[in-house]
């Protein structure tokens, strides 16, 4: 990856944006903060240039609460599922891993606040995180000083990897998946030609997303007719749906959280919507449910994965996940699952050619982010692999359609053929 990190090396001061899994993509240079000593590069101590003793300890900053923990809660299961699997499997080589939880919340504070924890007092190997793209651009240059891998398991946003050497992704950028949503839509309507487009402006992915969005309007020759801007902290969109009810639009597109996006989608039906929408990836989780019950009904979203790809690494998550929590895995569930295993199977394979216990930690932590770009893992999103500056590479992509009971009580992803 390249050394872009010298550009983000400021760091944002904490506010409490609600961003999902993603991050600025439209150029624009990220938003920085600096909490105390977080530009500093860290002080090597005596345990640094220790040797591991006993299990294997990989660190999961992802946010467990705030509002993100909609989404987060969902990256902790598919974690805590690829532990349990992959040590019942015999771990690296005969030695367990152990995940150490960190907590980012919702913020880029709570984020660089975890990843300083994970490095210098938890020790890890390297770090599955952060869960927003946001959080990713002011935490991910503390692990690339401290030269720790790092995996974005929900980071979709422009420029994720090339922030620095040792940060990669599993999650397939926006550019590729949100188009999937728009083309599945004309293939249910080909009359639509008006198209209204929301989207989350103080949530750098939401601006990220909404821009791909409206450049695949244009490239479909859709007419983009209104361009509706709001908070991911608001309730109330009673003005932004009507003015865009008024243009008659045949396709909305909403770029936003779960909570604000299931508002609008709700509030748009009720005020007499009966287009098709598109949500982005914000909305891509069954948390969306209960904030727009029978009125989720028809959302298209696009999905990086389908709890129905064939192989038996899916099929052993997908029946794990399915005793466990009684529904279908979403997308970021086995995604994060996918970050445990890439770091499982990297430390396999660097333990065959040096042992992983004799390494001292900082050499560790390089020898291992050079084996797991240098890997292609069979995984439950399907095969994937890295590009020289940590982009993921994956063939398999999906749109769904959220169906749901006419009470409202329960829906569901519906994979479209």
């Amino acid at each position: 990856m390249n050394n872009a990190i010298a550009r983000t090396t400021a760091l944002l001061s904490t506010c409490a944006l609600l961003l999902t899994g993603c991050g600025d993509g439209g150029g624009n240079t990220p938003p920085t903060s600096s909490p105390t000593n977080s530009s500093s590069t860290p002080s090597k101590t005596a345990t640094d240039t220790a040797t591991l003793s006993g299990a294997i300890p990989i660190g999961i900053a992802v946010a467990q609460t705030s509002n993100v923990a909609l989404l987060g809660q969902e990256e902790v299961a598919g974690a805590k599922l690829a532990e349990k699997y992959f040590n019942s499997k015999g771990g690296v080589n005969g030695t367990p891993i152990k995940l150490v939880f960190q907590d980012t919340s919702g913020d880029e504070a709570g984020a660089i606040n975890a990843f300083q924890t994970l490095i210098n007092k938890d020790k890890v190997v390297g770090i599955v995180g952060p869960t927003l793209s946001q959080q990713a651009f002011s935490a991910d240059p503390i692990g690339e000083r401290a030269k720790v891998p790092i995996i974005g398991p929900s980071n979709t946003a422009k420029g994720i990897p090339e922030i620095g050497d040792y940060v990669a992704r599993v999650s397939a950028p926006v550019s590729v998946v949100a188009p999937n949503s728009v083309k599945a839509a004309l293939k249910q309507n080909p009359q639509l030609k008006k198209v209204a487009v929301f989207y989350a402006q103080n949530d750098a992915f939401s601006k990220s997303e909404t821009e791909i969005f409206q450049q695949t309007v244009k490239d479909q020759a859709l007419e983009l007719i209104t361009v509706q801007k709001f908070q991911t902290s608001d309730t109330d969109f009673q003005s932004q749906a009507t003015n865009a009810i008024n243009l008659k639009p045949d396709l909305v597109i909403i770029s936003g959280l779960a909570a604000d996006g299931g508002n609008l989608v709700r509030q748009l039906r009720e005020l007499g919507y009966k287009g098709l929408i598109v949500g982005g990836n914000g909305l891509n989780t069954s948390n969306l449910l209960p904030v727009c019950k029978a009125l989720c009904d028809g959302v298209l979203i696009a999905q990086a994965y389908s709890p129905e790809h064939p192989g038996e690494i899916n099929a052993a998550f997908r029946k794990a996940y399915t005793d466990e929590y009684k529904k279908e895995p979403p997308q970021f569930s086995a995604q994060t699952f996918t970050a445990v295993q890439v770091y499982v199977e990297a430390l396999q394979a660097l333990d065959k050619k040096s042992k992983v216990n004799k390494l001292q930690l900082p050499e560790l932590r390089t020898e291992l982010n050079k084996q797991i770009l240098a890997g292609t893992y069979n995984t439950p999103l399907g095969e994937i692999g890295f590009t020289p500056i940590g982009e993921v590479v994956q063939k398999d992509f999906y749109v769904a359609q959220i169906k749901m009971e006419k009470d409202g009580s329960k829906g569901k992803f519906t994979f479209l053929k």
